[in-house]
């Protein structure tokens, strides 16, 4: 491959990037107004350019996400090597194998006839096809079971675009010009009714996979989806069971207690399943409660209960750390939850909060935002961030891990996570498999937190420090 090509080999708007389309904007205008003039000289054809240009750039699109759909199964691969971020940096001038190993056969990629006729293909074309054909479906030994997030999300998938996949998710400007289709997708996973592989990565000895619920956030909130979602998730459960799987971690929504209640559900429905079910709630704590800087005597705590905000607030009260709440029905909650003997460390303020270090959830509010003092540190304990709203303070991600350099295959950003920083629960079910853990982490369920952590900094996970104002 040369890296510095010579004269006349890029075309002159190479530099403009995704926005070379817009070359083809004068035409399309031009053509647009000539029909609505009603002049003699519009053409058919002329106009026809956009919608062909795109026709094209779908069509395109559709097989290179079912080529990456394959290549995350595991069927067929040709060349069994990991995929990072920096290939996938360069890789829009890159998807042929033997072409890039064989760098004397195979010149031309997409029209191999060429290369038959005139002696350049390859001698083991034929073979490597064959052999490829007959590989079978890589089973894993962990899967974390996620699902789509907004609508946009399904964009950010290494199915979709790869440069939006290698970055975290934000909502970008051009993706609300894509809305009809958009709304297929939509209607297309609304449809499709079954999980679906979107990552597959290596650790150590272990293979890892990524499957998606073909469903959305709002989904989720929607009580007669309830069901439906439930059947989904307890599928992908048997299916992991059938296939002789050993972990299977429940990611974001995939998990409410008001669902499946941390996926005790699903046990009790199926209490001979070989298969762990893992929530990951107490890798969760660990990583908040590790958090935490040094010396903190102080903290708020303020965001929607949960098994997991149980467990945070009862360690640091524990702790002996004093614990505010803003809110008197989270009061009364954590009080009766916790023992006589911390309930002195809970306190109640509804005033503004001195402290310099928040716990917080994805439902904390803006006038809640308000009330600390500059440059305090917002660390959520929840699944989902806290909308952002105040530019003197420092907001930490979600709970999340910096992987290890040996963790493979690692080439898109989980959700809003930065590059190489996977969720906690994700981290949680690789831990349980390469600790042999023979023990379900559902329902009321937490595993030692301290043997959990250690564990986790024992095979190379790191805190994900990184903050943002």
């Amino acid at each position: 491959m040369a890296f510095t090509p010579g004269i006349l080999t890029h075309w002159p708007w190479e530099c403009l990037g995704n926005f070379k389309y817009v070359i083809v904007a004068p035409f399309a205008i031009h053509s647009i107004y000539l029909y609505v003039v009603g002049s003699e000289d519009r053409d058919l054809g002329y106009l026809a350019i956009i919608p062909f240009m795109l026709w094209r750039m779908l069509h395109n699109q559709i097989w290179i996400s079912f080529s990456r759909y394959r290549t995350a199964k595991g069927n067929n691969l040709i060349v069994d090597k990991s995929l990072e971020f920096e290939q996938v940096d360069r890789e829009r001038n890159w998807f042929h194998s033997l072409h890039h190993t064989q760098f004397r056969t195979n010149y031309s990629l997409f029209m191999p006839f060429y290369d038959y006729i005139y002696g350049s293909m390859d001698k083991s074309t034929d073979t490597l096809h064959e052999t490829s054909l007959k590989k079978p479906e890589d089973i894993p030994d962990v899967v974390h079971l996620t699902h789509l997030t907004t609508p946009q999300s399904v964009y950010h998938l290494r199915l979709g675009f790869a440069a939006l996949a290698s970055e975290p998710l934000t909502s970008k400007w051009y993706l609300w010009l894509m809305w009809p289709l958009t709304l297929w997708s939509m209607i297309l996973t609304w449809i499709y009714g079954r999980t679906f592989i979107i990552e597959r990565n290596t650790f150590k000895k272990l293979k890892a996979q990524a499957w998606a619920i073909p469903r959305y956030n709002i989904h989720y909130v929607l009580q007669w989806q309830r069901a439906a979602i439930n059947k989904l998730i307890e599928e992908a459960i048997l299916e992991a069971d059938k296939k002789g799987i050993k972990v299977v971690t429940l990611g974001l929504l995939n998990q409410e207690e008001h669902l499946n209640r941390y996926g005790e559900l699903y046990l009790e429905r199926h209490p001979k399943l070989k298969v762990k079910v893992v929530d990951g709630s107490s890798l969760a704590v660990a990583v908040v409660l590790n958090s935490i800087p040094k010396g903190t005597s102080q903290i708020v705590f303020r965001g929607r209960l949960s098994k997991v905000a149980y467990s945070i607030v009862s360690a640091l009260c524990h702790k002996g750390i004093q614990v505010s709440t803003l809110r008197s029905v989270e009061y009364e909650k954590l009080k009766n939850k916790l023992p006589t003997e911390d309930c002195n460390n809970l306190a109640l303020s509804v005033k503004s909060c001195n402290q310099k270090v928040w716990l917080v959830g994805e439902d904390l509010t803006e006038h809640e935002q308000s009330m600390a003092s500059k440059g305090t540190i917002f660390i959520p304990f929840s699944q989902f961030p806290p909308k952002k709203t105040r530019e003197d303070c420092f907001y930490m991600n979600t709970p999340s891990l910096v992987a290890p350099k040996i963790f493979g295959n690692l080439h898109s950003c989980e959700n809003w996570l930065p590059r190489r920083v996977i969720s906690a629960r994700r981290v949680a079910g690789i831990l349980h498999a390469l600790e042999g853990w023979n023990v379900n982490e559902c329902g009321d369920t937490i595993i030692d937190i301290d043997k959990v952590w250690g564990a986790c900094l024992q095979h190379g996970f790191r805190p994900s420090m990184t903050s943002s104002t």
